[in-house]
């Protein structure tokens, strides 16, 4: 056996496991394979597989290079002919496996360099690794992120305390948006992806999951559940509608919403950089529900026509601010509702002879 104390090494291991949290064994697999891969990138003629077995007990590393016996013209990765391995080991026969111990007092500086190079690289992926396990429970939540940089389009964004970066991908961030490296922003924490080099935590600005968080951070009747958020369509820097309910008959859940003179939900606005809310009562009547969707528009009747699609009537002159522009307020009120709409003049509906429509039993201004 060829021994050597590596007692100095593995008291330095101990102190670096304290320091960085990471486990013993992580470093040893890194150290092992770093190590391997050093000698085999100096010594490319080699054909063995190199082998580092590490044992902290007794303060011990050992290096073997390991190959298999053949039969053939030439061997390959791993192997060595039957008269080469014959020549180390005289009972030496096709298909054994020969080890054979040594120590690396010839490993260049390059070499060194090269699995120092690599054990670090293992330290930072583990540590990132550590980090975005940590992180694994913070989707669907609301983060504060300063803005580190904009690249290819993409906004990259130091989440926490800096610990980790968030990407936010066009399509998720909104239109008319300035992101400036230095500015602080909050995001919607989207999507946690782990494991391998690409490895990341996608956020957003632009989902109606950030409309949600926001208001529950705002209002504190979301956040202890006397209020509660029922469904969020949003098309963001726009509009947003969120449909809210609560079940106790005295709480006025669109005022506790709104706030004192606006306050609560103009924090809201101001967050999303002036973007439109209407907060919408919701009914478990789903012609209610709908009517109510289409505000600000006054809604005079809505009729359902199959299970899932109904008609509005509305004034003609309201028909515009029901449509909204480019369709947007009826597209916002079918998302929030689930329901396909069709939005008609009162004139229109009178003219096709649909008459016969329920009276809500409510509408919004």
């Amino acid at each position: 056996m060829v021994t050597k104390d590596y007692r100095e090494f593995f008291e330095a291991l101990a102190d670096l496991e304290r320091e960085k949290g990471i486990s013993e064994s992580v470093f040893l697999k890194a150290l092992s394979d770093a190590l391997a891969s050093a000698y085999k990138r100096q010594f490319e003629d080699d054909t063995g597989i190199v082998d580092v077995r590490i044992d902290p007990e007794k303060n011990s590393m050992r290096f073997f290079l390991i190959h298999t016996v053949v039969d053939a013209e030439e061997a390959g990765e791993g192997e060595i002919l039957l008269e080469d391995a014959v020549e180390k080991r005289a009972d030496a026969k096709v298909g054994d496996v020969l080890e054979e111990e040594f120590i690396p007092k010839d490993f260049s500086r390059i070499a060194a360099q090269t699995a120092k190079q690599v054990i670090l690289q293992k330290i930072h992926e583990t540590e990132r690794d550590n980090t975005l396990s940590e992180f694994s429970d913070k989707e669907g939540e609301l983060m504060s992120g300063l803005v580190r940089k904009v690249e290819v389009k993409n906004v990259y964004i130091e989440l926490g305390k800096g610990q980790i970066e968030g990407v936010m991908l066009p399509q998720d961030q909104t239109p008319g948006e300035k992101y400036v490296p230095g500015d602080r922003i909050k995001v919607f924490v989207k999507r946690v992806k782990s494991g391998g080099k690409n490895a990341q935590v996608l956020v957003s600005r632009s989902s109606p999951g950030l409309v949600r968080r926001l208001f529950e951070e705002e209002v504190p009747e979301i956040k202890q559940g006397i209020v509660t958020i029922k469904s969020v369509s949003r098309e963001a820097g726009h509009r947003t509608k969120m449909a809210i309910h609560s079940e106790d008959p005295r709480i006025d859940a669109v005022g506790a919403c709104v706030g004192n003179k606006g306050a609560r939900v103009n924090a809201v606005v101001q967050e999303l950089g002036g973007e439109k809310i209407d907060i919408i009562l919701w009914s478990e009547n789903p012609l209610e529900f709908i009517a109510k969707s289409l505000s600000p528009a006054t809604v005079i009747s809505v009729t359902q026509l199959t299970e899932k699609s109904a008609v509005a009537v509305v004034p003609d002159e309201k028909l515009s601010l029901a449509i909204g522009r480019d369709g947007q307020n009826a597209r916002l009120a079918a998302r929030l509702t689930g329901w396909k709409i069709d939005v008609k003049s009162e004139s229109a509906a009178a003219k096709l002879n649909l008459t016969e429509y329920a009276e809500p039993e409510a509408t919004e201004e």
